[in-house]
């Protein structure tokens, strides 16, 4: 009963701070993340003047359930299509970034004096810039609708799937406290599997248990937040159970739920909860700032805020130059990377909760997130003044050798390898199929197998028969997937020799198969002998051969790519500009022109709401085009110039990025110049009209009561009879009291034509 006021005191103190720091860096248009901790260095013990928070237990209960909320948005924003549609130039960009980084960054460290697993943390965390810091400074510059944007969001992408590994690695090493390869590897193979199994089993179940949902109507706000929520904790549970953080399974949960129809719901009943323990999460970070660390450590943070500026510009210019992308691109987008992202508060506290970093790299590397974000904003805003600066001294011999990626940008030769086409495939699905199976088989053994065996051979038997038919659609796929494909027929069509590694292709498959059977019996009844082996080829064989489980197959693949698919399908989801034009050299000629895709939402009362496209005149008065319109789950692909754009419309439009900064305000919630916003409520009134009034005698379609003064008459009350809604063709009397709806300004026009009595309504 004691700790119940300690814990409102504390949540209060800490949410009356950050409150005040919110709206004191909200008015120094700072980003809220520095104003939380400031919140908690000022409620910290450091700070005498303040008070503090009395028991940091529950504060660091309540910043790791911030964790999961964080790490379960971030998972809601990532979607694991999303990776796939950032493209090779993201993927190329980030492969240049992400490396160099570590690298610079464990050099850093060791020149300071730091310990090897000190530096490569460093390196680690000073790699990821913040995705939330970015997002917010290009809505604030008014930048989202650039084409470079999308190539920083894709580099992010990637930095959100290091960051995961890196935590995975942390949880690995801790108790060794040294990168073994052994262990990593390990670690990674049983990343890979578990979020294989996770990933495919969330996919196959979760879409259609929401569709059930829905369509029996249950599915309210309050319950998709309990839904979510419960599944994420549960993953947290699971991630935690087989040897992972409770980050990562939070992480593969939004990323699940990121493929669902119901994605942006989720997304919006979970924020308001996100946003209050990230809050704390963030106080807390500066609450274990230590001041005195930083007085000692200042040389460190100047140096480590210089080599993520210095690096992240170096390496993610080097990296979007060798994607292809012009020097203008690359030196925008290198310059929006250039501060430590929150990825790196997560990572460091737990570094130092399992011992792996010294107390005061945390400090450190806050107080290095702090200064980077401030001059973020900064930073971002000189990109183009440096790159006129390069572009005045750089010979056009320079230039050119600088931007010769970009000469082919977008071109390819549809000349791929058909064996290599193949052999993809088919790893990728005898890869995905196995994890099933291995998952199957573990279930079995560890958990299902010990609790028959006591009851005898035949029991034990039917177990074991179940789980094969459990298994047998996915041995098939692993046997017969492919082997009707374009692929192999040309490869058996074009050339004999062909024919022997084709065969030994499939007889390797077929082994496999043989091998998991195999393994469940030798299990099942602890012997290996030849007739187990007999017996499971013969199984294989029957499932090769049974068209039921070809079928079935079939099934089970089509849901589960439609269950993928369902949110392409039903939501309001924009077009990727690399999914509308797929070919490259339409592609290669629109980035030339520095043409691009963006989608903007009309507002309820921008100036082009209820127009047409030929009223709007896009093309005329910006040079852009309008592709597509999305209106809830339909899309007008090439509409018309008669086509309307109504409230919510997400319009998307082709043009280069000035043209499209200019269109962006049309599309906008703003007021006209000169016009006042539409306050005036409606009111109802009554008004006697007088035996010299001009109204007498004419119908209330001929007053024009409604279509000058805009107002409504609903009522009219003569002698003891009353009208309620009256006709058009009604004509008013001397003595008549009208009942009229209309705002209170208009209806004094009305009265001032003549004199007539008011009276208000009670």
């Amino acid at each position: 009963m004691e700790e119940f006021p300690l814990i409102v005191s504390d949540l209060a103190l800490i949410l009356v701070a950050a409150s005040v720091t919110t709206i004191l860096f909200k008015w120094l248009k700072q980003p809220v993340i520095l104003g939380y901790i400031m919140a908690g260095l000022v409620i910290s013990r450091q700070i005498h003047l303040t008070p503090d928070v009395a028991d940091t237990a529950n504060i660091g209960t309540w910043s790791e359930l911030g964790v999961i909320f964080l790490m379960f948005g971030l998972g809601l924003e990532f979607s694991f299509k999303k990776l796939l549609s950032v493209g090779r130039n993201a993927l190329i960009a980030a492969v240049v970034i992400i490396p160099g980084m570590i690298i610079f960054g464990t050099l850093v460290g060791l020149v300071l004096g730091w310990t090897l697993t000190n530096s490569l943390l460093l390196g680690g965390m000073i790699s990821m810039s913040s995705t939330a810091i970015i997002m917010k400074a290009f809505d604030d510059m008014g930048l989202r609708t650039q084409k470079f944007t999308q190539l920083v969001l894709g580099v992010l992408i990637f930095e959100d799937l290091i960051a995961i590994l890196l935590l995975v690695i942390i949880s690995t090493t801790a108790v060794s406290k040294s990168f073994e390869g052994g262990q990593l590897l390990f670690a990674l193979a049983k990343l890979s599997f578990f979020m294989v199994l996770w990933v495919l089993s969330g996919i196959f179940i979760l879409p259609s248990l929401l569709k059930v949902l829905k369509k029996r109507d249950i599915l309210n706000d309050e319950t998709l937040m309990v839904i979510a929520l419960g599944l994420c904790f549960l993953m947290v549970i699971v991630a935690t159970y087989v040897g992972f953080s409770s980050e990562l399974g939070a992480f593969v949960m939004g990323s699940v739920f990121a493929e669902t129809v119901e994605a942006e719901r989720i997304e919006k009943v979970v924020k308001p909860m996100k946003d209050l323990f990230g809050a704390v999460f963030f106080v807390s970070v500066g609450m274990m700032i230590d001041l005195s660390i930083l007085g000692e450590y200042t040389l460190e943070i100047v140096v480590i805020s210089l080599a993520v500026v210095a690096g992240q510009i170096f390496f993610a210019s080097c990296g979007f130059l060798l994607s292809g992308q012009t020097l203008k691109t690359s030196i925008q987008s290198s310059f929006c990377l250039t501060q430590v992202g929150e990825f790196a508060f997560i990572i460091a506290m737990l570094g130092t909760n399992l011992g792996l970093l010294d107390k005061y790299v945390y400090p450190v590397i806050v107080a290095v997130s702090v200064i980077t974000i401030f001059v973020t904003p900064f930073i971002m805003k000189s990109a183009m003044p440096f790159y006129g600066f390069l572009d005045r001294k750089l010979t056009p011999k320079q230039k050119l050798f600088l931007e010769r990626t970009n000469l082919n940008a977008g071109v390819s030769v549809h000349n791929e390898n058909m064996w290599q086409q193949l052999l993809s495939s088919i790893f990728r699905i005898v890869g995905v199929y196995s994890v099933i199976i291995v998952f199957v088989l573990l279930v079995y053994c560890k958990y299902l197998l010990p609790m028959v065996t006591k009851m005898g051979f035949w029991p034990k038997t039917a177990l074991a028969v179940a789980t094969i038919l459990v298994m047998a659609p996915f041995l098939r796929a692993i046997i017969a997937k492919k082997n009707h494909s374009r692929e192999y027929k040309f490869l058996l069509a074009s050339n004999k020799t062909n024919i022997a590694p084709l065969m030994a292709l499939s007889l390797v498959r077929f082994l496999l198969a043989v091998f998991f059977v195999v393994f469940l019996l030798i299990k099942t009844y602890n012997t290996a002998t030849g007739m187990l082996f007999a017996l499971a080829t013969i199984l294989v064989m029957a499932m090769f051969s049974s068209r039921f489980l070809k079928m079935y197959s079939i099934r089970l693949e089509r849901r589960f790519f439609s269950n993928l698919n369902q949110r392409e399908y039903e939501a309001d989801k924009q077009i990727k500009a690399g999914q509308v034009f797929r070919n490259a050299r339409l592609s290669s000629r629109l980035q030339a022109y520095d043409l691009h895709l963006s989608s903007f939402e009309v507002a309820p009362d921008s100036p082009v709401c209820g127009k047409t496209l030929i009223e709007s005149d896009f093309r005329r008065k910006y040079g852009v085009h309008v592709v597509s319109i999305i209106r809830g789950p339909y899309r007008i692909n090439i509409p018309g110039g008669r086509e309307q754009l109504f409230p919510a419309d997400k319009v998307l439009v082709l043009g280069s990025d000035k043209q499209l900064a200019e269109i962006e305000g049309m599309f906008q919630s703003k007021l006209r110049v000169g016009e006042e916003p539409l306050n005036q409520e409606v009111s109802l009134e009554q008004l006697e009209i007088s035996k010299f009034n001009p109204l007498v005698g004419k119908t209330i379609l001929e007053s024009g009561i409604r279509d000058y003064n805009k107002c409504l008459v609903v009522g009219i009350e003569r002698d003891t009879e009353s009208m309620m809604n009256p006709d058009v063709r009604t004509q008013f009397q001397a003595g008549d009291v009208i009942w009229i709806v209309g705002e209170k300004d208009r209806i004094r026009e009305l009265m001032n034509t003549d004199t007539v009595s008011i009276m208000e309504s009670n």
